[in-house]
């Protein structure tokens, strides 16, 4: 079974790359189960319940988020009503939402995907490794294929939720800092690891934001808003093969596919496949 996991989508940009590019990846890789984080989807902070159901219609079979998740309000209800739109698990029990699922792929297999939120230089939430490991217990009564999204800040305590979780899920995969990371691997035990996928939007900018609002905000300290930036967009993820018999992942390939008249994508076996 191969499963494309979508970095975060920055914005309009984003979704306009993944729009034009989806469906392209799906067919070349033979995806069989898409997942996008979809945190920044609304004008590059929190997402909308419409931006949510059009992203679904693109073929996005189930969304994660992170500590961005609360910035839109109309969000909140939809949390609880849409099962395919996750929030980080190890939040408090009374906030809206759930924080994982069980998901059915192309041809019916069962897919569990858990969201989690890391702790070092982020909120004090509950502790995404205790929690993470009691989520995983009961996934794993309905199968073995499980992806973890890991939305955290510390390169340390991701690659530690790698390590705690090997064996015990098909893939543990980084999201928050936007910037893709070249230590895709499969661990010890089976697990497909990267400690950041990337995002999903405009490259000539801050990590989504345009590069003058960046630069004001770290030259003056003052917290100008946020504004996408533009120009050249690219689709960044990680396509994950797993052996569904024992949820071990075989195979875990970064990608990078700028919207351009001949996008490439740029994998770990260190050569460029024209898509």
């Amino acid at each position: 079974m191969k499963i494309l996991f979508v970095g975060d989508i920055i914005g309009r940009p984003g979704r306009r790359a993944l729009r034009e590019l989806l469906g392209r990846v799906v067919e070349e890789y033979q995806i069989d189960f898409t997942i996008a984080n979809g945190e920044n989807a609304a004008g590059g902070m929190g997402i909308t319940p419409a931006i949510a159901m059009e992203i679904f219609e693109m073929g996005v079979d189930v969304l994660t988020s992170g500590n961005h998740i609360w910035a839109k309000k109309e969000i909140l209800s939809f949390l609880n009503e849409e099962p395919r739109m996750l929030r980080p698990a190890n939040y408090p029990e009374q906030v809206p939402g759930r924080g994982s699922g069980i998901f059915s792929s192309k041809q019916g297999q069962k897919v569990g995907v858990l969201n989690l939120e890391g702790r070092v230089f982020m909120k004090h939430l509950d502790c995404p490794f205790r929690v993470g490991e009691k989520e995983v217990e009961r996934l794993r009564k309905e199968t073995l294929a499980i992806i973890v999204d890991f939305h955290a800040e510390a390169t340390s305590e991701k690659m530690a939720m790698g390590w705690f979780l090997d064996g015990g899920v098909s893939a543990v995969l980084g999201t928050h800092t936007h910037i893709q990371t070249c230590d895709d691997r499969i661990l010890n035990e089976g697990t497909a690891y990267i400690t950041d996928v990337g995002m999903t939007g405009p490259m000539d900018s801050v990590i989504g934001i345009r590069k003058q609002v960046a630069l004001d905000r770290f030259l003056t300290q003052i917290p100008w808003k946020f504004d996408v930036a533009s120009g050249e967009i690219e689709l960044q993820g990680v396509m994950v093969e797993i052996d569904e018999r024992t949820g071990k992942s075989k195979r875990i390939k970064r990608l990078r596919i700028p919207l351009n008249e001949r996008e490439r994508t740029y994998g770990s076996e260190g050569k460029e496949d024209v898509v």
